[in-house]
């Protein structure tokens, strides 16, 4: 098992520091956030290390996104959340401190005061048409 010994998270997953972890299996340990941003906010993570998502093995990452999916599914017949946010950090540019690949499992609850920094706007339309070719491109 791939582990950096200075990360936070390889330390939760070895048992080094304690946790609430919620639900693990060979590839994944699901552990709740302590600086929720809603009741229940969750994390799910690879037991290898890998610091981000451009990084991170196809099966952990596949493994993490269908605990991901229980996790939500969890949160919405148990702690009655009325949504769920998913969300992935991958840079410090985009709000990534911890740098060990991992998907937030958010509860959204009706007025709850959680807010994310994007709000969406109408975009360029021939921008957007214009980025799409070149991530075609890019995609091959």
């Amino acid at each position: 098992m791939a582990r950096d010994p200075d990360c936070l998270f390889c330390k939760i997953v070895a048992g080094d520091l304690p946790a609430t972890i919620v639900a693990a299996d060979e590839r994944t340990v699901s552990f709740l956030d302590i600086h929720p941003g809603t009741r229940g906010h969750a994390l799910v993570v690879p037991r290898n290390h890998a610091a981000d998502l451009l990084e991170v093995d196809e099966e952990d990452l596949a493994a993490v996104a269908l605990a991901g999916q229980r996790l939500a599914q969890a949160v919405k017949r148990g702690l009655g959340a009325d949504g769920v946010n998913l969300l992935n950090s991958c840079g410090g540019a985009a709000w990534q401190t911890v740098f060990h690949f991992h998907l937030h499992v958010i509860p959204r609850y009706e007025g709850d005061p959680l807010q994310l920094p994007w709000f969406p706007q109408d975009g360029d339309l021939d921008e957007i048409r214009l980025v799409g070719e070149e991530l075609k491109a890019a995609l091959g």
